[in-house]
């Protein structure tokens, strides 16, 4: 092999390095835009909908036959709408990180004017006060992350199936990673 053979190998290996690299800048990019754009979305939709968390996933087969594990709930949380009974509101207790999905049962109205109210689980024989902080007997506005609006069956069981098996999430997100670069 030549010198002049030589330096054209060396000069190609040289463009495929710079392309590589710009390859790889272009690849860090898009992700970047990718993740931005959906915090966008999801900052707008929070301010939209009045609701801490305006997407939620249900955990648990509480609230069947109305909702079941895996449905996707879009909220919101408008604090000039009262609450009432039979509205399906979404709860955090304090000392629970998963907020709750469960339906309004009964209403505490006081003279003073504040609504303290109790919730339960369509598919539970008894309300939830077992499931609120120690002492606590009613929730009140405070304790509301949002009211179901509308929802998407079974669309969240990827969420819940990445929980509950994370060995698998973390192969299936390296499959698609493996699949979307091959050459």
């Amino acid at each position: 092999m030549g010198l002049a053979s030589m330096l054209q190998i060396d000069e190609m290996m040289g463009d495929f390095n710079r392309m590589n690299k710009r390859q790889s800048l272009y690849q860090v990019l898009s992700f970047a835009m990718i993740v931005s754009s959906a915090l966008m979305i999801w900052k707008g939709l929070m301010v939209v909908t009045g609701s801490e968390s305006p997407i939620v996933v249900v955990l648990s087969g509480s609230m069947e036959p109305a909702f079941h594990r895996g449905d996707l709930l879009f909220l919101t949380n408008y604090k000039e709408e009262p609450v009432r009974v039979g509205e399906i509101v979404v709860f955090k207790v304090e000392g629970r990180d998963i907020p709750i999905v469960h339906r309004v049962i009964k209403l505490h109205e006081k003279e003073d004017g504040t609504v303290k109210f109790l919730t339960k689980g369509d598919n539970n024989n008894v309300d939830d006060r077992g499931l609120y902080a120690p002492g606590q007997m009613w929730l009140t506005k405070k304790d509301i992350v949002g009211r179901a609006r509308g929802f998407l069956p079974y669309v969240g069981i990827i969420t819940i199936f990445m929980n509950e098996y994370p060995k698998w999430a973390i192969l299936s997100v390296l499959a698609i990673f493996v699949l979307l670069h091959r050459e």
